[in-house]
């Protein structure tokens, strides 16, 4: 697969590091020890910690911290490729393969398809141990907002 033509670097680098400090910058992602890394179109990465807090009452991570990270992976990578709008998760599906008992985990996202309108990026999680312990595919779309216009999206000048 192909990613979609985004002009070389062309600000590539820029805008990497523009929606790394989008992600930082939600007010959601206070309630959670993470940091988001775009290296290459089309891939991102998020390493985060789970710990108790995240907990349901059977003693593992509740299902809200794997669609959360395995969202914003696959979200990540989609919009790496879209340099002018910011896109909407429209559909994701979540599979569970083993519970988060803690410690630090990896959230790895992946564009799959589309170019235009409708993007489709994977995302997986990995525990301390290398073993999957979720995974998940969304459907995303362009809206009408502009990264630009987003208080958190900074390109140097």
């Amino acid at each position: 697969m192909t990613p979609p033509d985004t002009g070389g670097d062309g600000g590539q680098t820029a805008h990497f590091r523009a929606l790394e400090q989008l992600y930082a910058s939600a007010p959601i992602n206070a309630l959670f020890e993470s940091r988001l890394e775009i290296a290459e179109p089309g891939r991102s990465r998020i390493t985060f910690t789970a710990s108790e807090k995240h907990f349901h009452a059977a003693g593992a991570a509740h299902g809200t911290l794997y669609f959360k990270m395995l969202d914003d992976a696959a979200f990540y990578a989609a919009n790496s490729l879209v340099s002018d709008r910011f896109l909407l998760t429209t559909g994701f599906n979540l599979h569970f393969t083993k519970p988060i008992r803690g410690g630090t985990v990896i959230a790895e996202g992946r564009w799959v398809s589309g170019k235009r309108r409708v993007f489709i990026a994977e995302a997986h999680l990995m525990d301390e141990e290398g073993d999957e312990i979720g995974r998940g595919t969304g459907t995303f779309m362009r809206s009408h907002i502009a990264l630009s216009g987003l208080p958190g999206y900074h390109q140097p000048e």
